[in-house]
C-alpha cells in the first residue's frame, strides 16, 4: 500500500472512530441530559401518551390531568385556581416546556423517576396504563388564598412570603402580576403563542416569581441585622445610642437624615428599643458604623445573606451586602439602602429564624413525593442550617419587635389578641420614583407560628419611614389572620 493510500486509510479510521466515540457519548453519557431537556419535544410528545401525576396542596390537586380521547395529545393539563399558585406549579406546555415545579418535579410527574422504576415494571406486566407520581406541596390554603386576595386587589407589583418559623416550610407564596398556566398549557398551539405574547408584551413580566427569583432593596428591614449585632456587643435594647438629627457620614460629604428631616430623640441619645420602633435612620447608620463591617457582614451571612443562590427545589436567587468599601458605605448599608438586596424570601426566613429562637432552617416547597396510588416514596424532613443568632439575642429582638408593631411604624400589622412582632422598611430607589415598601414579622410573638414577608415594588408616595407600615403590613396582617384563623378585620 503506497504512502497516499495508507493516509487515506488512517483517515478514515480516525474519523470513523470519532463517529463510534461521538454516537456512544450522545446515546450513553449525554443520554440523561438530553431526556431531561425541557426543549426535547420528542420526549414531551411521549409524556403526553401518560397521564401526568397531580400536583397537590392538602389533599387537593391544584395541577392534573384528564384524559383527551378525542385528540392527538392523549391528556390535557389543568390548573385549579391558576393564577394563585402559578409561581409554585408553573405550567406544563407542548410548546414552552415547564416551569416551577412542574420542571423541577418533572422525572416525577411524567413517570419517568428511578422511584418510580418498580411501578412502571409491574404496569409493563400488568398491562396497566402507566401513570406519573404526585407532589404534594407545603403551601397552606388559607394563607396563600389570603395573600393573593390581598396582594391583587391592592394592584401592587410584588410579593408574599409565609413560612413555618419551626421548620422552614413554605406555607404562602405569591407574586404579582401573576399569569394563568392554563392559558400555556392547552392543545392550541396559536393560542398558547398568543397568550405566550400577551406575557412579552406586559410592562411587568408575571411569569417572574418575585418572591425567588429577584432581590430588591431591604430598607430598614435590615436594620433587625444591625440591632442583632448590635446585641451580641452586649448593647441591650435599654442601652443609650446616637441619634442624631443629621449624620455626617466619615470621609464623605454625604448625610443620612430621618423621614422628612424629623427627629429621633431631639437630636440626643436614644435607646435602642425607640431607635427600631421608630426606625431611625441615623441612629443604625451610625451603630452599623460603630459595629463596623465584618461585624454586620458575619452576622448577615449567618441569617443567609451570603451571595449563595440555592433551590427548594425552585431556584432562589442570592441576597447581598454587596461591596462596603468605606466607613461611609457601612453607614448606608445598614439601613438597608446603598447595594444591600433581599430576596422577599429571604427577608421572610430571617424574622423566621428570630421568631423560632435563632435557629435557621433551610425553606422547602415539597412536602411529600407519591406514587400513582397515593403510596408515599419520601416525606421531605426541615433542614435546620445553623444556629444564626443565640437564644437570648433572638428573644431580645423579639421584644423590639413586637414594640415596633405595637407602639411605632408597624401598627397596620396588630390583630386583636395575638401579639405580633415585625419590623417595616420603605427603601429608596431613585429619584422621582416611589420607594419600595416592605414589612416582615411574625405571630404569635412568643411561640410564633408563621412568618411573614411582604415586598411592594414603589408601593410608596412618599419617603415616609411608615410607608412599609402602610402598604406592606396590612396584607401581612391579612395572612397571619387567616393562617391563624383569628377572623379579625
Amino acid at each position: 500500500m503506497n504512502k497516499p493510500v495508507r493516509r487515506v486509510a488512517i483517515a478514515m479510521l480516525v474519523l470513523f472512530a470519532l463517529l463510534v466515540l461521538n454516537a456512544n457519548y450522545i446515546q450513553v453519557v449525554k443520554a440523561a441530559d438530553y431526556q431531561a431537556d425541557p426543549g426535547n419535544t420528542r420526549v414531551l410528545l411521549e409524556e403526553y401518551e401518560r397521564q401526568r401525576g397531580s400536583i397537590v396542596v392538602d389533599g387537593r390537586a391544584v395541577a392534573s390531568s384528564s384524559a383527551t380521547p378525542d385528540e392527538r395529545l392523549e391528556f390535557l393539563r389543568t390548573y385549579a385556581n391558576g393564577p394563585m399558585y402559578a409561581q409554585s406549579t408553573g405550567y406544563y406546555s407542548l410548546i414552552y416546556s415547564t416551569a416551577g415545579i412542574e420542571r423541577a418535579e418533572n422525572d416525577l410527574l411524567s413517570g419517568n423517576s428511578d422511584s418510580l422504576f418498580v411501578r412502571r415494571l409491574t404496569d409493563l406486566f400488568s398491562g396497566r396504563e402507566p401513570k406519573g407520581g404526585n407532589v404534594e406541596l407545603t403551601l397552606n390554603p388559607r394563607a396563600q388564598t389570603a395573600a393573593y386576595t390581598a396582594l391583587t386587589e391592592s394592584g401592587a407589583t410584588g410579593a408574599v412570603v409565609a413560612l413555618d418559623p419551626q421548620t422552614g416550610a413554605i406555607l404562602a407564596m405569591v407574586s404579582t402580576p401573576t399569569y394563568d398556566p392554563n392559558l400555556l398549557s392547552s392543545h392550541d398551539p396559536q393560542a398558547i403563542r398568543d397568550y405566550a405574547q400577551t406575557l412579552d408584551d406586559a410592562e411587568v413580566d408575571p411569569r417572574l416569581n418575585r418572591a425567588t427569583q429577584d432581590n430588591f432593596p431591604p430598607g430598614s428591614v435590615f436594620k433587625v441585622i444591625i440591632a442583632a449585632a448590635a446585641l451580641e456587643e452586649g448593647i441591650d435594647p435599654d442601652s443609650m445610642i446616637p441619634a442624631p438629627d443629621v449624620l455626617d457620614l466619615p470621609q464623605s460629604s454625604a448625610t443620612i437624615r430621618n423621614f422628612g428631616g424629623e427627629s429621633c430623640n431631639g437630636g440626643a441619645d436614644d435607646t435602642l428599643l425607640h431607635a427600631l420602633t421608630i426606625s431611625c435612620n441615623t441612629a443604625f447608620a451610625q451603630l452599623g458604623i460603630d459595629l463596623g463591617e465584618s461585624k454586620i457582614r458575619d452576622v448577615a451571612e449567618r441569617f443567609g445573606i451570603d451571595d449563595e443562590g440555592y433551590e427548594m427545589p425552585l431556584p432562589v436567587a442570592q441576597s447581598t451586602l454587596g461591596d462596603i468599601e468605606s466607613a461611609a458605605a457601612v453607614g448606608q448599608s445598614s439601613i438597608g439602602q446603598r447595594d444591600v438586596r433581599l430576596t422577599p424570601i429571604e427577608a421572610a426566613n430571617i424574622v423566621a429564624t428570630i421568631g423560632n429562637g435563632g435557629t435557621l432552617y433551610q425553606p422547602y416547597l415539597v412536602a411529600e413525593r407519591q406514587e400513582p396510588d397515593l403510596t408515599v416514596i419520601d416525606d421531605v424532613e426541615p433542614t435546620e442550617i445553623r444556629q444564626a443568632i443565640s437564644s437570648d439575642v433572638a428573644a431580645a429582638l423579639t421584644e423590639m419587635m413586637v414594640s415596633v408593631v405595637e407602639n411605632g411604624t408597624g401598627q397596620n400589622a396588630r390583630i386583636d389578641g395575638v401579639e405580633v412582632a415585625g419590623k417595616t422598611g420603605t427603601a429608596e430607589v431613585d429619584e422621582g420614583i416611589a420607594p419600595h415598601a416592605w414589612f416582615a414579622g411574625f405571630a404569635p410573638a412568643e411561640n410564633p407560628q408563621i412568618a411573614v414577608a411582604v415586598f411592594i415594588a414603589n408601593g410608596g408616595d412618599s419617603g415616609s419611614e411608615t410607608t412599609g407600615g402602610r402598604a406592606a403590613a396590612p396584607i401581612a396582617r391579612a395572612v397571619m389572620e387567616a393562617f391563624l384563623g383569628t377572623g379579625g378585620g
